[in-house]
């Protein structure tokens, strides 16, 4: 399994800090927010990860490059024009380029509190016989404007060989809405930051027409992957936080807060 962090951005929600330190690289404790990111996905099983920056993100590709630790694990893209998610996921491919292995998806502005979930969206996924699966968190009526929203069938109680997985969690996907208006949407629930998904994404995305906002949207090309093999959303337990912005950024701080406190 590899694991694509984008994190191309502009942060232009974190102006003027952002024209000077990219929002991944603001420090959460002693490390910056990508590397808690990066570690996650490690601890979930990716055996590499590919962190999608721009050309004006070199701080982030210098911070990675002096850690042995890290270095030899970590491979790059960029994303020269800002054309969506889904735009920025594809210009890993060549660097994943196993076509056969699931991709880990993890947004380097998000980070999730307490029990992380992409370890939990893998063993998720190994019991369905590697389907793809997206994180999920329920948001209220009046924010769901700003998401991808699913509409789900939670029919996978007592599924067995996921210990320490509550089923009650798990939804089989029956169909995904890009930034929907209130009234059109299909329920709260809402995709947060997280993406276990077929290798066949990549495809899809390269003939992906651009959807709401006039970007490529990676809920656009999961809607039409649906429509061939079967998705799954998990409703993780962590809460995650968008370090986007200076207010999710300080709750961040506190959240992760004992985590770095001796």
């Amino acid at each position: 399994m590899k694991a694509i962090i984008p994190a191309a951005g502009h942060g232009t929600r974190f102006l003027p800090v952002t024209r000077v330190v990219p929002k991944e690289m603001l420090p959460i404790g002693a490390k910056p927010a990508i590397q808690l990111i990066v570690e996650e996905a490690l601890s979930a099983g990716a055996d590499g990860v590919v962190i999608v920056i721009s050309p004006e993100k070199e701080i982030v590709r210098r911070y990675f490059e002096e850690d042995p630790s890290l270095a030899p694990r970590i491979s790059w893209a960029y994303q020269t024009e800002q054309k969506g998610l889904g735009h920025a996921v594809l210009q890993a491919a060549d660097a994943v380029k196993d076509e056969h292995e699931p991709v880990l998806v993890l947004l380097g502005d998000a980070l999730v509190a307490g029990e992380a979930p992409s370890a939990k969206m893998a063993a998720i996924s190994r019991a369905f016989g590697g389907v793809s699966v997206v994180g999920l968190e329920e948001v209220p009526l009046e924010r769901v404007s700003r998401y991808g929203i699913v509409k789900g069938d939670n029919g996978v109680n007592g599924l067995k060989g996921l210990e320490g997985v509550d089923c009650e969690r798990i939804l089989r996907l029956e169909d995904l809405v890009e930034k929907p208006a209130p009234e059109a949407a299909p329920s709260r629930l809402a995709i947060a930051g997280r993406y276990l998904l077929d290798p066949a994404i990549f495809s899809l995305l390269a003939s992906q027409t651009p959807g709401v906002g006039g970007e490529i949207q990676l809920t656009d090309a999961i809607r039409r992957l649906l429509a061939d093999r079967p998705v799954y959303g998990y409703r993780y337990p962590g809460v995650r936080h968008d370090i986007g912005n200076p207010a999710g950024y300080l709750k961040a701080m506190q959240a992760f807060q004992p985590s770095f406190v001796a």
